[in-house]
Parts: structure tokens; C-alpha cells; sequence
């Protein structure tokens, strides 16, 4: 049987894609623990597993020969479904692998358990699996082992994504956000849809600031950021790219579209802002640059037309 879709694939891809993983060379830090598993657990197989939108991608692969196999049979596309260890002790057995052509030709899987690996947001990216062409059954201690190592990939991955996470949100810094957006503008390009983004300065932040103390500043950023990621789409990408500038890009999303969401987010701050009565209120401008392939050769092009057009609404808000 074919795995399922987990319910929030847009996102899971997003934070898969935005980390520029799948196709990269091998690296001693994933190996290392694939090594370690193939001799804890005396199997032929061990692999640390990417899941792409239509194939399983092997970062680390011992034992095989193939650097990745569709998703619609893999095993880790099972295993991601879950929260936790996914064992299948004989394919044989099991109707939705008895089947498979990984159980009936090489490698002739008859025994995979695989733990998947979460990224710093919980999105799970692949899993850490063993296989042997042996039934087999794994103790709990064999399993408690297998989550170990699973951990020292994620440590890994979590190195990753912290050079492309703002501390201080937990949004995308720029960075992030210039490699996820891209990647989203690609796909919109691909498939004809429309792609919108806003550049959004908040307001009198400096004098937060210069009167409250940084403390209340970095609140400040942080209570804008939660009601930033509560108002838009999980598939939609937000970002901290400057002291007190975020941007968020909307997919198959018109210019029109996109000023009902800024309206929607607005009225969640000035709802914030009535409740926290906290003796000064977080405001913003913005402005909305909707994608025209024809204009903008990429996110870079978008956001300097935004940062442009936000700063003349700006003056004109000021004025």
C-alpha cells in the first residue's frame, strides 16, 4: 500500500527543502550514525532518509547501492505517518509491504524499523531506519537504542537549521527566507499559480525601545511574530529579515487576497492591543508586491521592490 500524505506536507516540504539536504554530497557527521547503527544492530542496511514530495533521498546509506527509491513504496514514507518507532518485525506478513517490490527484488527487505527525524519546528523531514533481509523482532532497549541515534541525526539537522532560524522568533532569518521563498516562487512559477509578498516595518519600534528597556523590545518582536504565524497559512512563509522587518510570502495568492490577510493580521495586533494595555501599542506598515515572472527574476528582486514601497508608505503614514 501506498504511504499516506501527512496533513501538513506544504509546511513539512517547506522546512525539508529550506535546510538544502536532498542531493548533497555525503558527510561524516550522518555517516557516523549510520555506521554505528549497522553494527548496535547487525543488520546489512542502515540509512538516514529524506522524504521528498515523490521519492525517499538517502543521506547517509550503508549497504545499498541506490541513492534513493520512489515514495509511493518506501517504508520511511510509513514511517512518518507516526510520532514514533515504526517496526515491521516480517514484510512478508504485513499486507501493505507483502507485496513490495523492495520485499520481492533486491534488497529484499524483510525486516525495517525506522524512527523519524524532526526538525527544530517538529516537521518530520525522514527517519533514521535499519533493514535487514532477515525476519527479526527489536527489545525495548534495542529501541530505546534506535532513538538515540535518531537524536544524534536531529542534533545535526537542528545545526543546520539554526543558521537559517532567527533566534529570537523562531522565524526565518533572512536567510531561511531567501532560500524557502525561492524554492516557493519555483513551484508557483511551475504551476501557473500567483505569488504575493509582504514587507511589513513596524512602527515607532525605536521608541519602545528607548523607553520600555530591550527587554520589552524583544517582546514586543516576539508577541508580533506568534500573532504572525496564528494569522497566516502554515503554508505561507514569515520571516524576521532586519531589527524590526518581517516579510511573509503568500503562494496562490493575488495582490487582492493578500491586502485581506494583512487586514486580517491587523485586526489580531489591535486585538492584542487592547488586551495587553501595556502603555504603548504595536503598530505597522506594509506594503504587498504580487509576483510578475516577467519583472521580478527572483525573491531578491520581490523584496527590494517591497522594502522600497513599504518605506514610501511609511513616510506618507508619518507625514
Amino acid at each position: 500500500l501506498k504511504p499516506g500524505t501527512p496533513q501538513n506536507e506544504q509546511a513539512r516540504l517547506a522546512t525539508l527543502r529550506s535546510l538544502e539536504l536532498l542531493d548533497t554530497a555525503a558527510e561524516e557527521c550522518f555517516d557516523r550514525v549510520t555506521r554505528l547503527a549497522k553494527h548496535l544492530f547487525n543488520v546489512p542496511i542502515a540509512l538516514v532518509t529524506l522524504v521528498d514530495e515523490d521519492r525517499q533521498w538517502f543521506k547517509s546509506c550503508i549497504g545499498l547501492d541506490v541513492s534513493e527509491t520512489p515514495r509511493d513504496i518506501s517504508f520511511c514514507g510509513h514511517a512518518i505517518l507516526g510520532s514514533s518507532e515504526f517496526v515491521i518485525n516480517d514484510t512478508r506478513l504485513d499486507p501493505r509491504f507483502a507485496d513490495n517490490p523492495l520485499v520481492l527484488e533486491e534488497p529484499h527487505i524483510r525486516f525495517y524499523a525506522g524512527n523519524p527525524i524532526r526538525a527544530l519546528n517538529g516537521q518530520k523531514m525522514g527517519t533514521l531506519c535499519i533493514i535487514d533481509r532477515q525476519p527479526r523482532t527489536l527489545s525495548k532497549a534495542d529501541i530505546a537504542a534506535l532513538q538515540d541515534l535518531t537524536s544524534m541525526v536531529e542534533h545535526e539537522l537542528a545545526a543546520i537549521q539554526m543558521a537559517t532560524q532567527d533566534e529570537l522568533t523562531q522565524l526565518a532569518n533572512r536567510r531561511g527566507f531567501m532560500l524557502l521563498a525561492q524554492n516557493n516562487l519555483n513551484l508557483c512559477l511551475r504551476h501557473q499559480t500567483p505569488a504575493s509578498l509582504v514587507f511589513i516595518d513596524l512602527d515607532k519600534f525605536k521608541e519602545i525601545n528607548d523607553s520600555c528597556g530591550h527587554q520589552e523590545g524583544d517582546k514586543v518582536l516576539t508577541t508580533f511574530a506568534r500573532h504572525m504565524l496564528n494569522s497566516y497559512r502554515c503554508s505561507d512563509i514569515c520571516a524576521r529579515i532586519g531589527g524590526d522587518e518581517f516579510v511573509v510570502l503568500l503562494s496562490d495568492t493575488d495582490k487582492q487576497l493578500a491586502e485581506a490577510t494583512v487586514e486580517k493580521f491587523s485586526q489580531a495586533i489591535a486585538d492584542h492591543n487592547r488586551r495587553a494595555d501595556c502603555g504603548y501599542s504595536i503598530g505597522f506598515s506594509h506594503s504587498i508586491i504580487e509576483y510578475d515572472p516577467d519583472r521580478h527574476r527572483g525573491i531578491a528582486d520581490l523584496l527590494s521592490e517591497g522594502d522600497a514601497l513599504m518605506y514610501r508608505a511609511k513616510h506618507a503614514k508619518a507625514s
